[in-house]
């Protein structure tokens, strides 16, 4: 599975590709902080909720969570890895990542 720079996934966002960006901690983290236009899914979630959320096996999805240090998202890819989605990729950045970039993040329901 590759891994994603903090640069390479703000690219993503920015431009007309079709991903998928998953946070892999829990919803009060989640709602904490976030990086924009990710969806919630934690680990722990991923297996019954992936067929629900993300129907096209081939779409692409990156995931992360908190820092280099958490391994919520690669047990998440390894998880989406496994269900047959072949287009999975790891941020392991994750949030303290994307902040070490400059790039800002979002909080609350929205």
């Amino acid at each position: 599975m590759e891994e994603l720079t903090a640069r390479q996934v703000k690219q993503q966002l920015d431009s007309d590709t079709d991903i998928v960006l998953i946070n892999t901690l829990g919803p009060d983290s989640f709602r904490a902080k976030r990086i924009p236009g990710s969806i919630n899914i934690p680990t722990g979630q991923i297996q019954p909720r992936a067929k629900h959320v993300l129907p096209d096996k081939g779409q692409q999805i990156v995931v992360y969570c908190a820092s280099p240090d958490c391994t919520a998202s690669s047990k998440a890819a390894k998880k989406l890895t496994q269900l047959g989605y072949n287009n999975v990729y790891d941020f392991e950045g994750g949030l303290t990542g994307w902040l070490k970039e400059g790039f800002s993040l979002t909080k609350g329901n929205s």
